[in-house]
């Protein structure tokens, strides 16, 4: 088993139902482990098991934390919108420990199905990849890879940073 890099969590409006999305892999960027993930890489793994990719917390199978939504491939990376089971004390947990902000990447789990290495730049570019499990973890493999949208039933920070941030320029 391989894991590789994920994203930073937003946890400043960490939804009511713990619900949340962004990118649990980025296109074309190295990894701390030296893992490039290529556009395409997850194709096969959607087709086949949409439904079976388990959300994790730092990949314990014996810790199951919620459940994904919807993993989408687009230009960028892998899209993710996940919920927290908060019905479960794992779940809670996790929601409390990420909106504190003790918790703030993700990760996934995967096995390498088809891979080439650069010499030159000394990675390992991922082509294929069976996708397992994605978790929320303290210290993820690619710091870079952010969630974008943390849903919100009134998300007003975003609203206020942007009043804010036009009104800065303005002046």
């Amino acid at each position: 088993m391989k894991t590789g890099a994920l994203f930073d969590f937003d946890t400043k409006s960490l939804s009511d139902d713990g619900t949340f999305s962004g990118y649990a892999s980025r296109f074309g960027i190295t990894d701390l482990g030296r893992d490039v993930v290529m556009p395409g890489a997850f194709t096969k793994t959607l087709l086949q098991s949409p439904g079976k990719i388990k959300m994790l917390l730092q990949h314990d199978t014996a810790r199951p934390v919620g459940v994904w939504k919807s993993l989408v491939e687009d230009s960028f990376g892998l899209k993710v919108t996940g919920q927290l089971v908060l019905d479960s004390t794992q779940g809670r947990d996790t929601y409390a420990l990420l909106k504190a902000g003790a918790l703030d990447g993700l990760s996934i789990g995967y096995v390498s199905k088809k891979d080439s290495f650069d010499r030159t730049k000394n990675v390992r570019r991922l082509e294929a990849v069976d996708l397992f499990e994605i978790s929320i973890v303290t210290f993820p493999m690619l710091p870079s890879a952010t969630v974008e949208r943390v849903k919100s039933r009134t998300d007003f920070t975003r609203l206020v940073q942007a009043i804010n941030a036009a009104h800065a320029a303005i002046l």
